[in-house]
């Protein structure tokens, strides 16, 4: 079980991965080696699952995001593990999630521009075995974004 430290933490190191223990254990009000001691522990019970940068996916030249629904012919294992097979290799394909509803599967591609959308769209996507229909919404702006929710 979390406490307010271990939130203060996990909070902490959401808004800067780069700190390091001695700011951490500052801005949480700890001394460096039982903050040290708190953080391995997040970290080997899984609610620390690793550290990464933010990439800023426009300035890699890859600004345009398209959420694609895929709905699959039949919900078969054989099916599911084909795409998801096929959607891994994809560098297009930022998140894929199974979903429940409508359609099987949510997709966010971020690809450079329209003319590279339909390149994927048609050479890739449209072409694993299964896919019976896809939807695309382009979204036109970012409301709220964070990477976990803490509280």
């Amino acid at each position: 079980m979390l406490d307010g430290i271990d939130g203060k933490i996990l909070k902490a190191l959401q808004r800067d991965g780069r700190l390091s223990q001695l700011e951490l254990a500052d801005e949480v009000g700890l001394s460096p080696t039982p903050c040290a001691r708190r953080v391995k522990k997040l970290e080997t019970d899984g609610y620390i699952r690793g550290y990464t940068a933010l990439i800023d996916e426009e300035k890699l030249g890859f600004g345009f995001s398209i959420f694609v629904s895929v709905r699959l012919d039949k919900q078969i294992d054989d099916r599911l593990v084909t795409f998801e097979e096929a959607v891994a290799r994809y560098q297009e394909v930022v998140d894929c999630w199974l979903m429940t509803g409508g359609f099987d599967y949510l997709l966010r591609v971020a690809v450079s521009d329209l003319h590279e959308f339909e390149r994927f769209l048609t050479r890739k996507l449209t072409k694993i075995e299964g896919v019976a229909s896809i939807e695309s919404s382009i979204p036109l702006r970012r409301v709220k974004e964070s990477v976990a929710r803490l509280v």
